[in-house]
């Protein structure tokens, strides 16, 4: 069996989106026949650990079937995230050769902040997915600008980890060894901003700098919310999977999200099948 493909879903700013990114992503991968295991590094928060355990409970009562992750034990979180060091590395490591040896999807979600099982993660990715939202505070992990001009000055802090990620992985892999980065402007308002413009402008010019390419992000929508309770996604929807009733919203969430998977290179499942809304 090949290496599996490694994708760390990473910004070291809270908020970002990056859980709802990756329960997205795994979602559709599963829909598309891969076996995928998922590692969540967000050891305090653990939104993605808590959407799967709430997608079995949801499948138990209503008796129905949906594909699940493999999730190596990565132990209690809040333990894990007291414990020093060599504790840390060596439970990431044995959870992600459980990954390796048993997927050919690895999605690591990454928390909003700097550390060393982050930092491990982003060392091992074959793509790093980076959301940002729609806000110049966001823009500043990626950039710094001019406060006067708000022209692009130099790369900021998670510019300068990626680069030290790619490095490691060029010395650990050899020089032909590539990181694809990917970001994708997340939570977008459906109106058109000027302030909009700016950003993208400013993001196109960092992603030329730096080596990232853009994708499609999700916009800022209630139903991407509504069905996580269910531990469930658009992805999920078909005629005999509906906890809420089906509208236009939810068809355009499933287009949206399939852009995305094709961004990323990854396969879409059942986004390309057709949702009836209800009428």
């Amino acid at each position: 069996m090949s290496d599996p493909t490694v994708i760390v879903v990473g910004n070291e700013k809270g908020g970002a989106g990056k859980s709802t990114l990756a329960i997205h992503i795994a979602t559709g991968l599963l829909h598309a026949g891969r076996r995928v295991a998922v590692i969540d590094l967000d050891l305090r928060q653990r939104s993605m650990a808590k959407f799967f355990a709430n997608r079995a409970a949801w499948m138990a009562a209503n008796e129905q079937v949906l594909p699940m992750p493999i999730e190596p034990d990565m132990g209690d979180g809040k333990t894990l995230a007291k414990a020093d060091e060599a504790e840390q590395t060596r439970i990431f490591e044995a959870a992600f050769a459980h990954a390796r040896a048993s997927a050919d999807v690895i999605l690591i979600d990454t928390p909003g902040g700097d550390t060393l099982l982050s930092r491990m993660a982003h060392g091992l990715a074959d793509q790093i997915v980076t959301p940002m939202n729609d806000s110049f505070v966001d823009f500043d992990l990626l950039g710094h600008v001019d406060p006067v001009t708000l022209d692009l000055i130099k790369p900021s802090i998670y510019s300068e980890s990626v680069w030290e990620a790619r490095k490691h992985r060029a010395i650990s892999q050899g020089r032909n060894a590539t990181i694809d980065w990917i970001v994708v402007v997340n939570r977008l308002a459906v109106a058109a901003a000027r302030n909009r413009q700016r950003l993208e402008e400013r993001i196109e010019k960092l992603s030329r700098r730096v080596g990232f390419r853009m994708g499609p992000g999700l916009r800022d929508r209630v139903i991407y919310r509504e069905l996580f309770p269910f531990g469930l996604t658009v992805a999920d929807l078909s005629n005999d999977v509906r906890p809420v009733s089906v509208s236009l919203a939810h068809v355009a969430a499933r287009q949206e999200m399939r852009s995305l998977m094709l961004a990323l290179g990854l396969d879409s499942g059942t986004l390309d099948a057709p949702l009836d809304a209800a009428a």
